[in-house]
């Protein structure tokens, strides 16, 4: 493994997640999870955002894999950026048959989520995601009929914004914490 990298567990009472990813590499992955929806979704956003994604995950039921899947991914994503200063913002529009969806993110250690999603266990994986990841996240359908189709453009927005925002910068995008006050 080369680049930016974050290997974590999370166990509870519910559920067993361990996740391996490299920020820095080609979108290869190796999922085992027993719901085949959620395993699918994983490997898109391990594709399109060109995050190797290596994991495992087992569960008592939907609700609890789904929800611990997006807290123990947004958290290693977090690991792996550390403090090296990233593009931060992006915003992306897929379209996938009857789908359009927007995604817009800003990974500046500011947790907010405002989630269009019409399926609530993906709406609870984005907000879960985000708030571990210290992301704000905003997802916005903008047609679609076919919530299939509406939660696998969603992550296939995602991850293209995480492709552009995780790349590396010589310098930070704030002017937080840099300009130092002196006495008046």
């Amino acid at each position: 493994m080369k680049g930016r990298v974050s290997g974590l567990e999370r166990k509870t009472k519910e559920t067993e997640v361990s996740v391996n990813i490299v920020i820095d590499g080609t979108g290869i992955y190796d999922v085992r999870c027993s719901n085949s929806f959620l395993k699918h979704m994983v490997e898109t956003l391990s594709r399109y955002s060109s995050v190797d994604i290596s994991l495992k995950a087992k569960g008592d039921d939907e609700h609890h894999l789904v929800e611990d899947v997006g807290i123990t991914l947004g958290l290693a994503l977090k690991d792996a950026i550390g403090k090296i200063p990233i593009e931060r913002m992006a915003t992306k529009t897929v379209v996938m048959d009857d789908a359009m969806v927007t995604v817009s993110l800003d990974i500046a250690d500011r947790p907010y989520a405002e989630i269009d999603c019409p399926d609530p266990l993906y709406r609870h994986f984005f907000r879960s995601f985000a708030m571990s990841a210290g992301m704000t996240l905003h997802t916005l359908v903008v047609r679609g009929f076919d919530e299939h189709h509406i939660v696998e453009a969603t992550f296939k927005a995602l991850g293209k914004c995480l492709k552009f925002a995780l790349k590396k910068r010589d310098t930070e995008i704030s002017t937080k914490d840099r300009a130092l006050v002196k006495g008046v």
